[in-house]
């Protein structure tokens, strides 16, 4: 073999043990990743507060992971050991299968894809749905006598619609929502950044928007989310996503986040992120907050 040969055979063997090394790297703490919008980062937070309560491990937090792919490479990677995700999501974008409007079906078929395709284990329910809104402005609402989806499909044609990358690009988000309720808008919808997109909203950048169920800056703005009256959203229960190698070696952590079951409820979740993201509060001061309310921690 060539010393160039050579070379190259050294550098593949490298690549492939970069993931075990990856692993190992952190076998001493748990890391805890998140998406890059205020939701995740209050359950990032909540996830890694109460494993330091129940667990004393230590937690390194890696949040702003960008979306739901990054997320899920950077797991299978062994780069984080846990992040929040959302049960429709991960049945339609990660594990490509049609969509069901049971709740219990999709979580199932999720937590058994997850396991048997990735590894993983998903844990239960926290308690509240965020599925997709679309949202317009209350005086828009008012005006027009709007409620549901397909009464504003009439209007939509003046309209100009903002959405994520990501609302684009998944198999349950802009072209099936389209097709579902025939839609046409004034011009192509334009990108724009999460955390940016419900005050583009309100200051008529745009005129509608899909974002959370649980955004608190929706009552706060005076905004309405439109009926899905033709259910073409999944159910979004957000659940824990974990590496099923990290709870072999701690499972400890799985009992940690299994007290968060059901115990968060849409309303608490949008209070959550309106603290955040309307008052500019600490993630990590509201959070601590909620747990000791809660008497989840001390």
């Amino acid at each position: 073999m060539t010393r160039h040969l050579t070379s190259i055979f050294l550098l593949l063997c490298l690549l492939l043990l970069l993931p075990v090394v990856g692993c190992k790297r952190h076998a001493d703490r748990i890391v805890v990743g998140s998406k890059n919008f205020t939701e995740q980062l209050i359950l990032g937070e909540l996830f890694a507060q109460i494993i330091e309560a129940r667990t004393h491990l230590p937690v390194e937090r890696r949040f702003y992971l960008a979306g739901t792919f990054i997320c899920q490479q950077a797991i299978l990677a062994g780069r984080i050991d846990i992040y929040p995700e959302y049960t429709g999501t991960a049945l339609t974008a990660v594990l490509k299968q049609p969509p069901s409007g049971d709740k219990v079906e999709v979580y199932q078929r999720v937590k058994q894809g997850y396991e048997s395709k990735f590894g993983l284990n998903v844990g239960p329910p926290l308690g509240f749905d965020d599925t997709f809104a679309m949202v317009i402005r209350g005086n828009d609402a008012r005006r027009l006598h709007l409620k549901t989806m397909s009464q504003a499909a009439a209007f939509t044609p003046q309209w100009r619609a903002g959405f994520g990358y990501e609302f684009m690009e998944r198999p349950d988000g802009y072209k099936g929502l389209v097709a579902s309720y025939g839609l046409r808008f004034a011009e192509p919808p334009r990108i724009m950044d999460l955390g940016l997109i419900t005050r583009a909203l309100k200051e008529r950048q745009v005129d509608l928007i899909a974002g959370n169920n649980t955004d608190g800056l929706i009552p706060a703005l005076d905004l309405v989310v439109l009926e899905d009256d033709h259910h073409y959203f999944p159910p979004y229960e957000a659940v824990a996503v974990m590496r099923g190698e990290m709870l072999k070696q701690h499972p400890e952590v799985g009992a940690a986040l299994g007290e968060l079951a059901g115990a968060i409820s849409d309303d608490d979740m949008r209070r959550l992120n309106y603290v955040v993201d309307g008052q500019h509060r600490d993630a990590a001061e509201v959070v601590k907050e909620f747990l000791q309310q809660r008497k989840l921690v001390n």
